[in-house]
């Protein structure tokens, strides 16, 4: 018997291999860490440094993947391809339709967000003459007497779908760290409690840009909080988008499509408005309402069933 099969418990899932999950936490938040120190000893998120170094730290937790693959051998030879959510796709139709639907629904969830919070009396839109856009353009130089600023909210909105494409490269770095090893590692704790302490996790993991204002403006542990709670309700999507197809592309072009989408309020709100992006941003209070509907739908309609979603593996790479 091998140390798969001897992990094997009596419901036919594996055991958690906690000293890999250990590992590759630890190596994610190190390097994540290391990736931002030069904006800690420097201007913070004033750095020139910012544009560089907030994609890179995306790669971390696909670092520390390699790392936990390689030393931990978890899983096992041969089987990391499936284990990480890579390959096979198939079935290939499902996996082709949540691919299509990666790219609209965060940002469709993204803009209910937006509306809901002005339907709440937390922000005023203006969807006329997007004053608020127009006079950010204008304070940066653009000149709006050439190309009407509503070509121009059209043209952003039409390259949402591009933007989703491109920004899911850099979503890769994260999302086979998230939804690729440590979703797939956790499993055997259930799927509630996996999805959500991956989502835990890939929130904690943003505390090094998170603690220099990133997102909510605020350089706290509220921030942090606020970032966790943000990260866990969408990561309950994306995590279910993963077990539901076996694949971890959907989730990496939706993680692509959310950073697409993520400035869609800037391109609405009206002129000095100052919206709390703890309340009305895609990670805040109000969006964690939309996404609660969403998956409330989805939970009611069987889609978080055992017998829906794939079989557990065990972690190293063994079907349950």
């Amino acid at each position: 018997m091998d140390r798969a099969d001897h992990a094997q418990r009596a419901d036919g899932a594996g055991a958690v291999p906690w000293p890999a999950v250990a590992l590759f936490v630890g190596t994610a938040v190190a390097l994540a860490w290391l990736v931002a120190l030069p904006l800690w000893l420097g201007d913070g998120l004033a750095s020139p440094l910012v544009g560089v170094l907030l994609p890179v730290m995306m790669f971390a937790p696909g670092i520390a993947t390699l790392v936990v693959c390689l030393i931990a051998r978890v899983p096992g030879r041969g089987r990391g391809m499936r284990f990480l959510g890579m390959w096979p796709l198939r079935p290939a139709g499902r996996t082709i339709g949540f691919l299509v639907a990666a790219v609209f629904v965060p940002p469709l969830i993204v803009a209910l967000t937006v509306f809901l919070s002005a339907a709440l009396g937390l922000v005023r839109l203006d969807l006329v003459g997007f004053s608020g856009f127009a006079g950010a353009l204008e304070q940066a130089g653009v000149d709006l007497s050439v190309v009407p600023i509503q070509a121009v909210v059209v043209g952003q909105l039409i390259a949402l779908p591009l933007g989703a494409l491109i920004n899911a490269i850099p979503a890769f770095g994260e999302e086979i760290g998230w939804r690729g090893w440590l979703l797939s590692a956790l499993r055997p704790l259930g799927v509630w409690p996996s999805l959500l302490v991956t989502g835990a996790v890939w929130g904690l993991w943003h505390a090094p840009i998170i603690l220099l204002g990133y997102n909510f403006g605020r350089g706290d542990v509220i921030g942090v909080l606020l970032m966790v709670a943000g990260c866990m309700a969408w990561g309950v999507l994306l995590g279910w988008s993963r077990l539901r197809t076996g694949s971890v592309w959907p989730a990496v072009v939706a993680h692509g499509a959310l950073n697409a989408a993520a400035g869609l309020l800037a391109l609405l709100v009206a002129v000095g408005e100052r919206p709390d992006p703890a309340l009305v941003g895609p990670l805040g209070a109000v969006s964690w309402l939309v996404l609660a509907v969403v998956v409330g739908v989805l939970a009611l309609t069987g889609q978080f069933r055992r017998d829906v979603l794939e079989r557990p593996r065990d972690p190293r790479g063994v079907t349950g």
